[in-house]
């Protein structure tokens, strides 16, 4: 069992994302558990940090009306939802 960190967007960023930008929540209720089928080959993957490349830039940005229909933007309070690469 693990402990389950959340990034959240505390305000839309302007140029380079800062560590104040965001609000990283950890707690033990917040535990993930990894139900693996006995005799799989399956692993369970820790991300250790959060990268904010130029797609992830632009999502935390303030979308204007033409951006909109192509992408949704993050917005003040929500989670940053992110994918793992191996």
């Amino acid at each position: 069992m693990g402990r389950n960190k959340q990034v959240i967007l505390r305000d839309y960023v302007s140029g380079v994302p800062k560590d104040s930008d965001m609000i990283v929540l950890s707690s033990d209720k917040s535990s993930v558990v990894a139900n693996l089928p006995q005799g799989s080959n399956a692993v369970v993957v820790k991300n250790l940090y959060l990268s904010c490349d130029p797609y992830m830039r632009h999502l935390m940005s303030k979308s204007t009306e033409e951006a909109q229909d192509s992408f949704t933007s993050y917005s003040p309070g929500s989670l940053v939802e992110l994918s793992s690469v191996m």
